[in-house]
């Protein structure tokens, strides 16, 4: 059943938004010290760790929730990153209520990226600098701060004594950059909730609403011969060049085809672009194989079937129209990350919560809008029946980038947003 948005009283909400202020400069140092552990995928047990003894500082029941390969590779969601299952660990921290009320998951992942080319960083990526507002390192915007909020929440609500009736769920995951199979352990053994807010970079604005994206594998066989030789020989790159024109032109019929309101730019909703090709072993010889690999993206209604078909169709429709592909037709095999698409109707009660406590944070409207991008919104929405809102500090085109930095100020923000919706979601009775 809906429920209207809840705010706290006006002289409790200043009394929350002061107990963050005062927690300021210690939720600026624990986000610091998150930065300063590298948590690259497949190695965010330090990390893990450390935000683990922080949860227990404040009192919560801690589990440690392990992702592993036999729990979950039956899973029509499980993405198989290649990564491997040793010492993935996930932790889920609850703050008890006294019962009756709705119950909220925040949820955030651990793991970063490679900082990459570090000759592009004019600072140490897991230094944590701190620069006038900014704070940098590899992790900050993408999301060890969003985790840093929500902890500094939490702590803040109980700094001013205040009981909830609903349970309050934390959760620091791993394994989202590559497949999300860290928020998928957590559905698997069974951890649930009246609602969910991811805390990603989406610099305080409202996402419920992601596309999906399939990662493909395009190989094309030729006929090798000595390049003095090129008429006797098939060139597998010359083959694949009108497959990749196709590819474009499709992404283009796309988006003129599937049209949403809540993303920003129409022509970028579910992009289909090539990432890698692999041709050749000699530059005086024939190229007779190329391995292509790319992203397609799958709009919110679009099924994952009827994405893959239709690449795949564009594929077969070039080769029917080239004498060499017609009797070597390429291959298209799909592979690592399969991401869904993933929707929270917008009248949902915890869109409008979140909206009206970041309403009465900032004092302007909350921002709606889909991300191009998949996301663990997908897992809670299609296989935990949770309602799911992306909403979190930082600007993500920051995010994986060299000098990787967030705002302080946003951090600060996005805790009594954060603070302002637990009060009001877990103390407004039953869903």
């Amino acid at each position: 059943m809906s429920t209207s948005p809840a705010e706290p009283a006006s002289s409790d909400a200043a009394r929350i938004d002061a107990a963050v202020d005062a927690l300021r400069p210690d939720l600026v140092e624990f986000a610091r010290s998150l930065v300063r552990i590298p948590s690259v995928s497949g190695s965010e047990q330090d990390a893990q760790r450390a935000i683990a003894a922080k949860y227990d500082s404040l009192g919560l029941s801690v589990d440690i929730v392990p992702s592993l390969r036999e729990e979950l590779e039956s899973h029509p969601a499980f993405s198989d990153d290649a990564i491997p299952f040793v010492d993935r660990l996930n932790v889920v921290a609850r703050w008890k209520g006294t019962g009756g009320g709705r119950s909220l998951i925040l949820n955030g992942h651990m793991d970063v990226v490679p900082p990459g080319d570090l000759s592009k960083w004019t600072r140490d990526p897991w230094g944590g600098a701190i620069e006038g507002d900014r704070l940098y390192g590899r992790g900050a915007c993408d999301m060890k701060c969003g985790l840093a909020a929500a902890v500094f929440a939490v702590q803040a609500l109980q700094a001013r004594g205040v009981k909830l009736p609903g349970d309050v769920m934390l959760q620091s995951v791993i394994g989202e950059e590559s497949g999300g199979v860290g928020t998928l352990a957590t559905i698997v053994r069974g951890y649930r909730a009246d609602a969910c807010v991811i805390l990603e970079p989406m610099n305080l604005r409202i996402a419920p609403v992601q596309t999906g994206a399939l990662t493909f594998r395009i190989t094309v066989n030729g006929r090798a011969a000595h390049a003095c030789m090129k008429p006797h020989g098939v060139s597998a790159i010359t083959e694949f060049l009108p497959i990749a024109s196709a590819l474009e032109h499709l992404n283009v019929d796309r988006h003129q085809r599937y049209r949403d309101p809540l993303f920003d730019d129409p022509n970028n909703i579910a992009s289909l672009s090539l990432g890698t090709v692999h041709a050749g072993d000699w530059p005086s010889t024939v190229p007779d194989l190329l391995v292509a690999e790319g992203r397609l993206g799958v709009f919110p209604n679009e099924s994952v079937a009827e994405a893959r078909a239709a690449l795949e169709a564009t594929v077969r429709g070039v080769a029917a129209g080239r004498a060499w592909l017609k009797d070597n037709p390429p291959v298209v095999t799909w592979v690592e990350g399969q991401f869904e698409p993933g929707t929270t109707p917008i009248g949902a009660p915890i869109v409008e919560q979140v909206a009206a406590s970041h309403e009465e944070v900032t004092g302007t409207a909350a921002s709606l809008f889909g991300v191009p991008c998949g996301t663990d919104l997908r897992l809670f929405t299609r296989h935990a029946g949770i309602p799911t809102v992306l909403y979190g500090p930082g600007n993500i085109i920051h995010a994986h980038a060299a000098d990787e930095h967030i705002s302080i100020e946003q951090v600060v923000t996005c805790t009594k947003v954060l603070a302002r919706t637990i009060v009001a979601w877990c103390g407004a009775g039953t869903a």
